[in-house]
């Protein structure tokens, strides 16, 4: 071996020894202090009170978000039925959906018929086109142009009886 060998060897050997000195007793007597003491007990998970569920029986009444409907009617139409809803017609998927929550988001043509994309809120995209339901209050498609569906829906007048209130679905613009 050549004299820079040894003096590396002796280098080690010697930071070695170092490291092995009493340089740990701090710490051993501390984890021998820590361990003799007398171990505590662990606090019982917080009890909760369990959720009550609320039952909101307004569902049939007009969404507060919604603009307050207008009756057209006067009080000398009061009992006088000149509109009404066809209650004997299957439902279509629309219907079952609040206005407010659809929104246009394209159109497609084909063979001359335009046909409406509406989104019900949920993450689907639906194709309609004139004659076709959608929004709660009986919501017929009576046009359908590039920018925006129009649609009259029947709604109480608060008399016992029904009118028409026109509601348009524009074009949703990103």
């Amino acid at each position: 071996m050549n004299a820079t060998t040894k003096m590396a060897l002796l280098g080690m050997a010697l930071l070695l020894v170092g490291c092995s000195g009493s340089r740990h007793d701090e710490l051993n007597a501390y984890i021998e202090e820590t361990l003799a003491k007398p171990s505590g007990e662990i606090e019982p998970i917080p009890t909760f009170k369990p959720y009550k569920a609320y039952k909101y029986s307004a569902t049939a009444l007009r969404s507060p978000f919604e603009p307050p409907q207008v009756a057209a009617a006067g009080d000398d139409d009061y009992g006088k039925v000149t509109v009404a809803p066809d209650e004997n017609r299957p439902k279509e998927f629309l219907e079952g959906i609040g206005f407010a929550s659809l929104s246009m988001v394209g159109i497609l043509e084909r063979d001359g018929v335009i046909w409406g994309l509406v989104d019900d809120g949920r993450g689907g995209i639906h194709r309609v086109t004139l004659g076709n339901y959608l929004g709660k209050n009986h919501g017929k498609i009576v046009s359908l142009t590039r920018s925006q569906i129009n649609v009259v829906e029947i709604v109480p007048d608060g008399k016992n009886g029904w009118v028409e209130r026109p509601r348009t679905l524009a074009l949703k613009e990103n």
